[in-house]
Formats: structure tokens, sequence, C-alpha cells
């Protein structure tokens, strides 16, 4: 059977969804994709998977992955930084999912740490040969999750680039890399909005869904295909009805049986049942608190609000609905975004200049990879042809690893994609430093290839100690130098001897 992208891989594979739930770490696992299902969900993704983990280690693997008939449609999420890590991460899932996404959207440290997520934003060419291998090599459609940028023009050539490579459907989460936690303040739906009239295939849109009937305001707002949420619905009731039954909640914490378990939780379902009476959804009339929201009874599903000075003054400048609840669809469009022209139709973004900065064996690659025409690729920072940046503003949005690693300030790891570690003299990751740093430096030193470093130390033990036991290479021998002594175990001459070398 032929692969199917786009439109077509939307209707035909996964049956025109419109509720779909988000891939979330520590939540979106088997057992809560099909309980997801249970209570409406059209397509679930998996939490985010690390490609490099998922391709190369088993027992994660094995650990991390499952599903099964009453599972589908499902999509498989990863992130990654090297195109054959993640095809050969994807190769494993290939033929028990419907598709493969590729994370572009987490604005997490770890991300930011692994050179991941909505920390690749900014390198374009990198992001279309991943996007533009698994189009060519996977039997499934490659998907992709992102996130916007504060220039709107930017986040539609971002999301056609994405297309051209490859992408045959897109979800867009109406935020920036910077907002999250405290600071994540509300989802941008005009941009989302934008998007979609940009570009031809499936958009999913994913943010300021805290009600039942902010799907359809959402879906109103923006015309895309389907909505994504993920906080709201997976905080669950469970937590908030337990506080107001502590016996139930000692008892849980001690039970060890899943016979025990699951009386358990019959005893708080009868609970809620009485509570709740013969309603089964509340219909209000709703009480507000101080912020606008709803006051929501414990049997009833509670959304997430991280309620920051954003949100508040949104709702002071018109982002209040008839009953005086807060309304995120206006609120949101009232933040200052300027998305379209006052026909509804997207802003000109082109650049003036849409070119991919590569030379002629990089452009080849992404051709070959199945990106098409490397012309059409724009520029992932705005640069001119002198490689200089438009303006300070654009410099400063960009991650700081990326922008440290395209100055030269930050090299990257002389094995693998990931940022190098500055206490490694082999110049390798943590990771490859462990389990690479000892064999790459025996074949240096064979090579005599050690020039500007320092010499290694003939001995294989130090003080009668094997230093092959103690951890990483470069940590351990502090650029070869005597171990530390909580290494070693070095009695108090250790002192003495590290300052004589």
């Amino acid at each position: 059977m032929a692969k199917l992208g786009g439109y077509a891989f939307y209707h035909e594979v996964l049956k025109s969804p419109k509720l779909i739930v988000a891939p979330m770490v520590d939540q979106s696992e088997y057992a809560w994709r099909i309980l997801s299902r249970r209570y409406g969900a059209q397509l679930c993704y998996t939490p985010m998977f690390h490609a490099k983990l998922f391709a190369e280690n088993p027992k994660y693997r094995q650990e991390q992955w499952q599903t099964g008939p009453d599972d589908t449609p499902v999509i498989v999420q990863f992130c990654a930084n090297d195109p054959q890590t993640l095809l050969a991460a994807a190769k494993y899932v290939e033929n028990s999912c419907a598709a493969v996404d590729l994370n572009l959207g987490c604005p997490q440290h770890i991300a930011r740490r692994g050179r991941y997520g909505a920390f690749l934003q900014d390198e374009w060419e990198l992001i279309a040969s991943m996007v533009g291998l698994l189009h060519k090599e996977l039997a499934i459609p490659i998907t992709c999750k992102i996130r916007i940028f504060p220039d709107v023009g930017k986040t539609i050539r971002y999301a056609k680039m994405l297309e051209a490579a490859g992408c045959q459907l897109l979800t867009v989460h109406g935020r920036l890399r910077e907002q999250k936690g405290h600071k994540t303040g509300l989802a941008d739906w005009e941009q989302i909005k934008c998007v979609k009239q940009s570009v031809s295939i499936p958009v999913f849109a994913n943010g300021n869904i805290c009600y039942y009937e902010d799907i359809e305001r959402c879906m109103a707002a923006t015309g895309v295909d389907g909505i994504m949420t993920a906080v709201s619905w997976g905080n669950n009731t469970v937590a908030e009805s337990l506080a107001q039954y502590p016996d139930i909640r000692s008892a849980l914490a001690k039970v060890t049986s899943l016979e025990g378990f699951s009386k358990l939780v019959t005893q708080l379902k009868q609970n809620l049942k009485a509570v709740a009476g013969e309603n089964t959804e509340f219909v209000g009339p709703f009480e507000l608190d101080d912020n606008g929201f709803r006051k929501l009874p414990s049997w009833v599903l509670q959304p997430e609000f991280r309620v920051d000075g954003t949100l508040k003054a949104a709702g002071k400048k018109g982002g209040a609905n008839e009953a005086g609840e807060t309304d995120l669809a206006t609120a949101a469009s009232t933040e200052g975004a300027l998305v379209c022209a006052a026909d509804g139709k997207p802003v000109d973004t082109e650049p003036s200049d849409p070119v991919i900065r590569a030379d002629t064996s990089e452009a080849d690659d992404i051709s070959h990879a199945g990106v098409g025409e490397a012309s059409t690729i724009a520029n992932g920072c705005g640069m001119p042809e002198n490689g200089e940046r438009s303006t300070k503003g654009e410099r400063k949005r960009e991650a700081p690893d990326a922008r440290r690693i395209k100055e030269g300030k930050v090299a990257l790891c002389k094995n693998c994609p990931n940022v190098g570690s500055a206490k490694c003299f082999l110049k390798l990751c943590k990771s490859c430093c462990k389990t690479k740093g000892r064999e790459l430096a025996k074949a240096r030193e064979a090579d005599g290839n050690t020039e500007g470093e320092e010499a290694a130390v003939d001995e294989t033990t130090i003080d009668g100690k094997d230093w092959k036991k103690y951890g990483m290479l470069c940590e351990t021998h502090r650029l070869w130098k005597v171990p530390p002594p909580r290494a070693l175990g070095v009695g108090e001459n250790s002192k003495e001897k590290n300052t004589s070398e």
C-alpha cells in the first residue's frame, strides 16, 4: 500500500480526529492512552522518547514503548538532533503506529542541554534534513510539533519549510519557547490561524484549552483541523477528590496488591457518584474565583491554570465573556500579536532572499533527503548573504547554545551531534566520554595525535588503584593528571602529589 500523506493520511489513516491528547512525559503511556480513548479522545500521542536511547538501548525501548489493538491510531514522538539516529529509532516503530512525530516544541532546560525540542528551532537546515530523511525512508508519515516565534512572518516561513521538507501534519503550540512554568501566559491563536492559512497540510492547535467549549472556540478562531490538549486533560479529578477523603488517600499509599488498589478506586468512585447525584456533567451556574475562572466540584475534571501577570492583565483588557469568565480566545487575540491583514489573510511573509545558507554539497544532501529544492527553504535566523543577523533582537531570541555553536564558541561532541563538554580534553559529551573516551584516547595516542594536549600518564595504576574503574576519563583524571582523592581513596599526601604535577 502506498504511503499516504497530508489530508489523505488525516482522513483515511487517522480518521479525521478533532480531539487529540498531547504527548506528555510520564503521563501519555499505554494505560493512559486507553483511558483517554474511553472518554472521547480520537488520537493519542506517546510521551516524547529520546531517539538515541530508543535506537541504542533495548531496555529503554522495552520500558517506554507498548501498544496494542485498542491503541489506534497512535503517533510516536521522538526528540533528536541527528537524522540517522532519528531514522534508526523510527524504524523500530514504523510497523506499529500511524506516524512518527518530531518534537520541536519542548522548552524545558533539559531540552536546551540536550540540544533538541524548541532549542532546535533556529537550526532549520538540521531540522529539514531530519524531516526529509524520514519522509523518504519511512513507510509511515513524519509529522512535527512546533512552537511559534515572536514574529508571525518567521513562524509561517518555519511552517512552510517543514511542509517542503516532507512534514505531513503540523501541530502548532501557540506559545513562545520562553513561555513556560510561571511565565506560561497565553497561547496566540491568531498565529496558529495564520499558519493554518499558509500551509496545505492538516494543522492541529495547542494552547488555551481550559474548558470543553474552548475546543469549539479555538476551532472557530483558527480554522484548524483538530485540537490538542495536554495539561487540562492530564489534571484529573482523582487528585482533587482525594483531598476530601483522607482515609482513602492514606490507604492508597499503603496498598500492595492490584486487588486492594481496585477496591479503593471503586470506593472513591462510589463516593463521587453519591456527591454528583444524577448529574453526568456540571453545567452551572458557575461560581468564579478572583481570576475569573470557574470553581468546579471535585467530581468534575479540573482544568489547569498557571495564573501570572500576563493572564490577569489579559482579563482586565477585555478577555472576559458575558458571564464574567476569563475568555482565553479573546484574551489571546488582545495580547498585541499582529498577524493578519484586514481581509483575514496572512501578511506577506516571504523573505527578500529565500535561499538556504549552505554550500553546494550541503544543498545536494538536503535535496537527496527528499526535501526538494534547497532554494524553497528560508533561512531560519533571517540571515542575509553575508551571514550577519538583521537585528540584535533576532540574535538574542535565538537559543543561546545554537547561537554559540554557530559562532564557534561551543564545540559539538567529536563523536555525536550533542554539545561537547568543556571538561573533556577530547571534546566529547558526557555520555560519549564515559562510554567511548578511553577507546578514542588510546587511538589518538597510538596515532601520535596529541598535539596541544597534556601528555598521557604511562601507568595504568596510580597508588595501586586501577584508574579504569573510576568513571569518565576526563572527569577522573583532570586532563590525565592524578585523580582526585575521593575517587581513588588517596590519603593525606594526595594534595602534595597534585601540586607537584
